[in-house]
């Protein structure tokens, strides 16, 4: 793995928001706390939009950060490639590792590549690119979230979130987050206004 793909999470951001509807494309909204603070550092931001369906609905905005974006590595040319490339690329690997029995079962901690498991969209800007995962769209992803998003406030979750290496010259893969205790009730409603 090259250097600047290494380095990507020198630093990360969260939000998390509430809204009546789904909220795509963050990146490309004014008042948002990690893209406004990633635009004014001119780095290359690599965010995460989990998209979680309700009544209310909820994203789970990850931002990591990269000083560049070095020609040949494994992140830019998932950044450049295309839908096929980041499907069979992007992978996570769940744990639950406080947390009751049935719900740390329920989630396991088998990796798996998200394209294939959920839609994803991405959208490629020119200091980002971000995937926004709908976690509605695959009902069993769905039902596991019925079952956590209920004793959220109690649990650490550990989200791995990697582009996979399928080469030796593409390792070590790297973890990128952990959350844990995550409170529905922090959600805030965000001023998501288009940025021309």
């Amino acid at each position: 793995m090259e250097k600047s793909d290494r380095d990507m999470a020198m630093w990360r951001v969260i939000d998390w928001f509430k809204d009546t509807k789904r909220m795509d494309h963050v990146a490309r909204r004014k008042r948002i706390c990690g893209s406004e603070v990633v635009a004014d550092k001119g780095m290359l931001t690599f965010l995460v939009n989990i998209q979680i369906p309700g009544p209310s609905h909820y994203s789970l905005v990850l931002y990591f950060v990269s000083n560049s974006l070095e020609k040949g590595s494994l992140l830019q040319r998932f950044a450049d490639g295309d839908d096929d490339f980041r499907n069979s690329r992007l992978k996570l690997i769940p744990s639950v590792p406080k947390g009751s029995w049935i719900v740390r079962q329920s989630v396991g901690s088998t990796p798996y590549l998200l394209g294939k498991a959920v839609d994803c969209s991405y959208l490629r800007g020119p200091d980002d690119i971000e995937v926004d995962v709908d976690i509605g769209s695959s009902a069993v992803a769905n039902g596991v979230l019925g079952l956590v998003f209920g004793v959220v406030t109690t649990l650490v979750v550990d989200m791995a979130f990697l582009i996979q290496a399928n080469t030796y010259d593409e390792l070590p893969e790297q973890l990128l987050a952990r959350l844990s205790h995550i409170k529905p009730s922090a959600a805030v409603y965000p001023n998501l206004e288009n940025i021309s």
